[in-house]
C-alpha cells in the first residue's frame, strides 16, 4: 500500500485535525488495521476534529473499506460508536457490517435501546440482524441471543418509536425461529400501516417457516407492485415448489421489478414448470428479462446439478 514505511499515525492525525488540509485517500487507508498505540492516538485525537470532518471521515472510510477488501477500519468505527455526532455514529455502525465479533452486540443493543436519533436506532437494529441470524445457527451463547431476541421483539411493539425503527427491528428478528418472532410478524402483517406489512411480508421470507406460503402467494397478486415485489421474493427465500405456478403468473407483471424478481426467484425454486418457464423467457424483447432469465436457469442447474458449471 506504501512506497516505503507507511508515515507515523501522529502526522496523519494531525493533518485529519487540520480543517483547512483536503481529506486525501492516501492519509486516510493510513487508518486502515491500527495498533492498539496508534487507535489510542487516535481517541485522543478525535475530539479536536470537528464535527462536519468526523462525518467526512467516516463516510469516505466506509467507501474505502467497500471498495477495497484489504482496509480494516473498525477501530475507527469502533469508536466512532460513542460518537457525539447522531451522523457519525449511524455511518460507524454501518462501516461495521461484516463484522460479526460478538463484542458488537451489546453497544449496539445500547444503541437500539437509548439512543436519541431514530436513524441511529433504525440501523442499530438493522446491525443486530446478522447476529440474531448467528444465533438461530446456534453460533451464540444462549444468554446473548436472549438479550438479541428480547431487544429486537421489544423494538418491533415500541409505541414511542416511528415507523421505521419498528420495520427495522422486525426485519432483524426475522430469522429466529420462535413463537414470539412468528406473532410479531403477523401482528404487524395485520397492521394498518402499509410499511410495516411490507416489512411483514419480507420478514416471513427471512424467517423461512413453510406456514408463511399461503399469505404469501395471496400477496403476489396484491395492486401494491412493492408488495407483490417483497412477496416474490420472500418465496425464493422458503424456497417451496408450491409458488411456481404463481409466481410464473408474475413473470409478465406489469411492474418490470417485479418481473424480474419472479423470474430470479423461479430460478432458486427450480422444477421442471419454472425451467420452461425461463426458458421461454429467453424469447422475451425486453433484454433485461432475457438476461435474467439466462441467469435463473444458471442458478437452476446448479441446484440440480451442484457440480456443474457453464462455461
Amino acid at each position: 500500500m506504501y512506497p516505503t514505511e507507511p508515515p507515523p499515525i501522529e502526522e496523519t492525525l494531525a493533518a485529519l485535525t487540520d480543517s483547512e488540509k483536503p481529506l486525501l485517500n492516501s492519509r486516510l487507508v493510513r487508518l486502515s488495521n491500527l495498533s492498539v498505540r496508534e487507535l489510542e492516538a487516535l481517541k485522543q485525537a478525535w475530539p479536536r476534529i470537528d464535527t462536519r470532518r468526523r462525518r467526512q471521515i467516516v463516510q469516505r472510510l466506509v467507501a474505502l473499506a467497500e471498495d477495497n477488501l484489504e482496509l480494516s477500519f473498525d477501530g475507527v468505527f469502533k469508536h466512532g460508536l460513542k460518537d457525539t455526532e447522531a451522523e457519525v455514529r449511524r455511518q460507524a455502525i454501518e462501516g461495521l457490517w461484516e463484522n460479526e465479533e460478538t463484542s458488537l452486540i451489546a453497544p449496539l443493543i445500547y444503541l437500539l435501546e437509548q439512543d436519541t436519533s431514530d436513524k441511529v436506532i433504525a440501523a442499530a437494529a438493522t446491525a443486530l440482524g446478522k447476529f440474531a441470524l448467528l444465533a438461530e445457527h446456534g453460533k451464540l451463547r444462549p444468554e446473548r441471543a436472549l438479550r438479541i431476541e428480547k431487544a429486537l421483539l421489544a423494538a418491533t411493539s415500541a409505541q414511542d418509536k416511528p415507523v421505521e425503527v419498528q420495520r427495522r427491528a422486525l426485519e432483524a428478528v426475522a430469522p429466529l425461529s420462535l413463537p414470539e418472532v412468528k406473532a410479531a410478524i403477523m401482528a404487524a402483517y395485520e397492521s394498518q400501516h402499509s410499511r410495516l406489512k411490507v416489512s411483514a411480508i419480507y420478514a416471513m421470507g427471512k424467517n423461512g417457516d413453510p406456514d408463511w406460503l399461503p399469505i404469501l402467494l395471496t400477496e403476489l397478486g396484491n395492486t401494491d407492485a412493492e408488495i407483490r415485489y417483497e412477496a416474490a421474493s420472500a418465496c425464493g427465500e422458503l424456497g417451496e415448489e408450491a409458488a411456481v405456478p404463481a409466481l410464473i403468473g408474475r413473470v409478465n407483471d406489469a411492474d418490470i421489478d417485479v418481473r424480474l424478481v419472479a423470474i430470479h426467484v423461479l430460478g432458486k425454486v427450480g422444477g421442471a414448470r419454472a425451467k420452461e418457464c425461463l426458458q421461454r423467457c429467453l424469447n422475451s424483447t425486453s433484454e433485461a428479462v432475457r438476461e435474467t432469465a439466462r441467469q435463473a436457469l444458471d442458478e437452476l442447474m446448479t441446484i440440480k446439478d451442484p457440480l456443474s458449471f457453464r462455461l
